[in-house]
């Protein structure tokens, strides 16, 4: 008997809904992963949701085991959560992270799944792929003992990145957004938090992550001579126009890109993908981080709730979608 499962599609921008699919028989290394949660990783999401990929990132902009093309129809997502239910013995049972979309079943090869700790809890997993984000970014940052810095926006990301930050010893650190509910957040992870008019400036390193041009223009406003912007933020196909008169050039400022899909130069000669996520499925044992899961809703409401999600009257950091647990 064939395996089947039920898979989120995007038909056309804006609308989406469950297709049922046919799974492929497992070949000798593959897994067979039942899911037990999937999140909805907002911004990035929310953005190929609408149609907005340019076609210029079309082929960089495509999720591991995506199916279909940008910008519709398409199979997108990259935060899945499930257990083996055949497989390798030292896998089978276990609960894994694995970059695949919001399907109830899926067959990969057991190399493109990733063990979850038993100190972290399967609903916190899917939280892996935002996490290996920001440590990607603070490879590529860098912070010193002591910096002053300021995170720019409170979303999935740069709660993240934040959250990592507190870490740090010796650090002055804020989370600045305009929305004034992210300082609940900010509480529950330990950060201070600020609204853009009153950041705290002479910082030495700036994350900017609002995707937004105020915010990143406010980024570059909060540095000290010298210091740097690390940009995390995604446009899509939006220009972005910046303050880089004035005193952009006198005072020396920097802005640098920093995206996960290659290693951090920082690391990528000891360090590669496999143990870049490992390593964020360790830290996701740090449980201030559940506050990142600011939503959640079943699997079958899923063509019902991205459309709110994207548009905004589901405000949520991570939304969390919950699959049925019997198989």
């Amino acid at each position: 008997m064939k395996r089947t499962a039920r898979a989120f599609w995007i038909d056309r921008p804006g609308e989406g809904r469950l297709r049922e699919t046919v799974l492929p028989e497992p070949a000798d290394g593959d897994v067979v992963v039942r899911t037990l949660w999937s999140g909805i990783s907002r911004g990035t999401e929310s953005l190929v949701f609408r149609g907005g990929v340019p076609g210029s990132q079309h082929a960089q902009m495509r999720a591991p085991f995506q199916e279909g093309d940008f910008p519709a129809p398409v199979k997108y997502g990259y935060l899945n959560v499930g257990e083996v239910e055949e497989g390798p013995s030292d896998l089978l049972g276990r609960t894994v992270f694995c970059l695949y979309p919001h399907q109830s079943r899926y067959v990969v090869p057991a190399t493109a799944v990733t063990p979850v700790p038993d100190s972290v809890p399967a609903g916190r997993a899917v939280l892996a792929g935002t996490v290996e984000t920001a440590v990607n970014a603070l490879w590529d940052a860098a912070p010193l003992i002591g910096d002053r810095i300021a995170v720019v926006g409170g979303g999935m990301v740069g709660c993240s990145v934040a959250a990592l930050l507190t870490r740090f010893p010796g650090v002055r650190l804020q989370l600045v957004d305009a929305d004034p509910a992210r300082a609940e957040i900010a509480a529950a992870l330990g950060v201070d938090f600020a609204a853009p008019e009153d950041a705290l400036g002479g910082c030495d390193l700036v994350v900017h992550a609002s995707a937004t041009e105020r915010g990143l223009a406010r980024a570059l406003d909060l540095l000290t001579p010298e210091g740097t912007v690390v940009e995390l933020s995604w446009y899509g196909d939006r220009r972005v126009g910046l303050p880089l008169g004035e005193a952009f050039h006198s005072r020396r400022l920097v802005i640098r890109s920093s995206q996960v899909g290659t290693v951090s130069p920082a690391r990528s000669a000891t360090r590669g993908y496999a143990d870049r996520l490992a390593l964020a499925l360790d830290l996701l044992a740090d449980p201030r981080l559940d506050a990142l899961v600011t939503g959640e809703c079943a699997f079958e409401e899923l063509p019902v709730v991205m459309p709110l999600i994207a548009s905004g009257r589901i405000p949520a950091l991570c939304h969390r979608v919950r699959y049925p647990q019997t198989p």
